[in-house]
């Protein structure tokens, strides 16, 4: 059954319109695109004099990118460039639907299987984030490859255990190149492992030296990797633990301690929520050993990143599937339990009632409220969000001669880049442009830090009034300083700027573009819509639905182009 798992895993891939993080792009698309084509927007975790980003994640995205160049098919088939990476990653997000088949067979038995298979294949956010290109989504997926190898019964052969633990600690040291705080979950699962085969202290040094040697070497493995990368030695990986518990990840945001419990978990359990608690509950009740490995597991993880101060959903998501296995323990206790109360119903009806279900272990009722997520699935694939997505085929379906500049004017990475655009005419400094949003890097006192994109939407009439020509230049010139660099000297200037005027406008100068993108909530600001036509523009295109998105990002996607 595993051919379904890649199947759906490929379709939902290659059918996804819409747009759900920047990262997506940003951190994954975009780079393997500018190490492979040339030219491409690199973030400020790229750029910036430590980096954070390893190229280890982007470069599975290199190979298509290449085999597409070699063939010369990038300017006849741009297409293919976003079909390429999405088949790779559908093909990566299926490891976490075949990891639970053999997860649940070895934490609960074989009866359990069937349901955890479809309970994750019908997933809410698995059809949302699993197949798209985000590290969050390969952690998943690896974090459930360590788990099926992870070592669970004690009654196995010594020489059996050992090279399931190695496979184990292989997958998660990987997970934990991808996602340095993948490290989270295996402190407990390992540190556990270290206490029960600690009375066999043969079997406890294995483990400690096999966790050290592979550990190491995947260390020394992505330091090789970055460092050619980057053309200077480079250990990406302790710039992103050193950033992510600074300051400057409040940056992009803060939740209350709960944020884990009230919002994540429910958003990505959705209509599994009810049975993975009930699961839970099971797990202790009868004093399930297996299941309280993982809910310990899962508790740790929340605890821990509970005290971080930026959250997000996806940050769970290697936590999805061993909630899954709950959630089948509890349909098919359900199930068991509705098939004894029966005990009025005759064989042949119960057959009958058993195939409704089709002949899994799972009731009528409870499989009916699963199914809820299957619409809700349909809309995240093809609808939610998709203007952000086709506005970059409008522009790339625009001749050369006709597309000679781009600005957007839309808070910071709101839409895919050159990726999905793959115009290298657009490539030289100033011919496309996005509003930036550099973190306060190097600051001693953030609090008050106002990024471009800030600055731009607190009085747009007015920046647009200081920072471009009171005129259309109708050779579309490119912009000089459309936005900051991130940097050694974008650094020093933020600190200068903190010790003097502390005034974030760094001067930025823009060119009056061919094209303009930017949501329609920029129109409903006073006098910009009169200042656009005034200028000479008119809408060319719109795409998405008015009513989805907030603040800034709402109003659909909109395209203006300069007409006279």
């Amino acid at each position: 059954m595993a051919w379904l798992a890649l199947v759906l895993r490929v379709a939902i891939a290659l059918s996804t319109q819409g747009f759900f993080q920047p990262d997506e792009y940003f951190q994954a698309l975009e780079p393997a695109h500018h190490y492979v084509f040339g030219y491409g927007h690199l973030t400020w975790e790229w750029v910036s004099p430590a980096p954070l980003r390893s190229i280890i994640y982007p470069a599975l995205n290199i190979p298509p990118f290449w085999l597409i160049k070699t063939l010369g098919l990038d300017a006849r088939y741009p297409e293919l460039l976003i079909a390429g990476p999405r088949i790779v990653h559908g093909l990566l997000a299926a490891i976490t639907d075949i990891g639970i088949r053999e997860i649940t067979r070895q934490v609960l038995n074989g009866a359990f299987v069937p349901t955890a298979y479809f309970v994750s294949l019908t997933s809410l956010f698995h059809s949302l984030s699993l197949s798209r290109s985000m590290s969050n989504s390969l952690e998943t997926s690896l974090t459930t490859a360590a788990l099926s190898y992870y070592p669970w019964n004690n009654a196995r052969s010594m020489q059996v255990q050992l090279t399931r633990m190695r496979m184990c600690i292989v997958f998660a040291a990987l997970a934990c190149a991808i996602r340095p705080t993948n490290a989270i979950i295996w402190v407990y699962m390992f540190g556990l492992l270290f206490l029960r085969l600690g009375l066999r202290l043969s079997q406890g040094s294995i483990l400690i030296r096999d966790c050290c040697i592979i550990g190491a070497s995947t260390i020394l493995a992505v330091f090789v990797l970055d460092s050619a990368f980057y053309s200077r030695p480079t250990l990406s990986l302790l710039n992103f633990l050193q950033v992510n518990a600074s300051p400057v990840s409040l940056f992009y945001g803060s939740s209350p301690w709960h944020y884990y419990l009230s919002q994540a978990l429910p958003i990505l359990c959705s209509t599994s929520l009810p049975f993975v608690l009930h699961g839970m509950h099971l797990a202790m009740k009868n004093d399930e050993k297996k299941l309280k490995t993982i809910l310990g597991c899962i508790l740790w993880t929340l605890t821990v990143f509970s005290f971080v101060g930026h959250k997000e959903w996806r940050f769970l998501h290697p936590l999805l599937p061993m909630l899954h296995i709950f959630a089948s323990r509890s349909l098919v206790e359900l199930y068991h339990r509705s098939v004894k109360a029966e005990v009025k119903v005759s064989r042949e009806k119960r057959k009958n009632t058993i195939a409704k279900t089709f002949s899994l272990p799972i009731r009528t009722r409870d499989l009916c409220l699963l199914l809820t997520a299957i619409p809700a699935s349909i809309y995240v694939v093809f609808f939610h969000c998709v203007g952000q997505i086709k506005v970059m085929s409008y522009l790339r379906s625009l001749p050369p001669e006709s597309l000679t500049s781009v600005g957007f004017l839309t808070p910071c990475h709101s839409t895919p880049w050159q990726a999905y655009l793959h115009r290298p005419e657009l490539a030289a400094p100033g011919r496309m442009w996005a509003l930036g949003c550099e973190p306060p890097l190097g600051l001693q006192h953030p609090s008050d830090y106002k990024d471009q994109t800030d600055i731009f939407f607190e009085a747009p009439l007015e920046y647009i009034r200081t920072h471009f020509p009171s005129r259309v230049d109708t050779s579309y010139p490119p912009s000089a300083f459309a936005s900051s660099v991130p940097n050694v000297t974008f650094v020093e200037t933020l600190e200068v700027v903190e010790q003097s005027s502390r005034s974030w406008d760094l001067g930025w100068r823009h060119e009056w573009p061919q094209y303009i993108v930017m949501f329609g909530a920029l129109l409903q600001e006073p006098g910009v819509l009169e200042l656009f036509r005034n200028q000479g523009y008119e809408e060319a295109w719109k795409g998405g639905f008015e009513w989805e998105g907030e603040g800034q990002r709402r109003g659909a996607v909109r395209v203006w182009k300069h007409i006279r």
